[in-house]
Parts: structure tokens; C-alpha cells; sequence
């Protein structure tokens, strides 16, 4: 069975200190690509082990957007993963990381 890629999520994580760099890279990306930014989430969600903001975009944006974080990032860690439909899948197996790796609370998918 081969698997659709329907669209990516890149999570841009922060802390207190981070918060105002993260909501800049992110406000960025969205005035310069066709992306969606998600809520600045100023507590854990999901699987995600810090405070985050998501963004989320088509796969004929994906060249687009990931070379940009990967040098617009500003030392903050982002988290990038496919929309496939196989959410264990999809953020155990198929993730980009860039910056430290963190571990994610994947017991949200059981």
C-alpha cells in the first residue's frame, strides 16, 4: 500500500524566554508562504514535549519551507512531520527534526 502525503505540520517549539523569537520565525513564514499558523500554544499539546506553534502547509510547499526555517529557525527547534493519516506513524517514523531532538509523548497515539 503506498501512503499519500496530504500536507506536512512543522511545530516551532519555545519556552518563556523563546516565545517572542517564535512567534516572529512563525508570523514570518506565514506572510511568505502559502502556510497556516496554528495557535502559539503556551502549554504542552498533544505529543509535543514544549510549548509550540504549528504551521502547517501543502507538500508543493515543502522545498519552500523547509530550506527557510533551516536558516531562519534562530536556534529554536522545529519539528516537522507528514499528514498521512498514520499519526504514529507519521511522528515516530517519518519526522524531520531540526535543532535538538526531543522525545515526544507518543502514548497520545495508543
Amino acid at each position: 500500500m503506498t501512503q499519500t502525503i496530504t500536507g506536512y505540520h512543522a511545530h516551532v517549539y519555545f519556552d518563556a524566554e523563546t516565545e517572542k523569537t517564535a512567534r516572529q520565525v512563525c508570523e514570518e513564514a506565514a506572510r511568505r508562504f502559502p502556510v497556516e499558523m496554528g495557535r502559539v500554544h503556551r502549554r504542552n499539546v498533544g505529543p509535543h514535549p514544549r510549548w509550540s506553534c504549528q504551521l502547517a502547509f501543502h507538500p508543493e510547499a515543502f522545498d519552500k519551507v523547509l530550506p527557510w526555517l533551516m536558516l531562519h529557525r534562530q536556534g529554536l527547534t522545529v519539528f516537522v512531520h507528514p499528514n498521512t493519516g498514520e499519526e504514529l506513524l507519521d511522528h515516530r517514523d517519518r519526522a524531520i527534526w531540526m535543532g535538538e531532538m526531543l522525545e515526544l509523548d507518543l502514548s497520545v497515539f495508543d
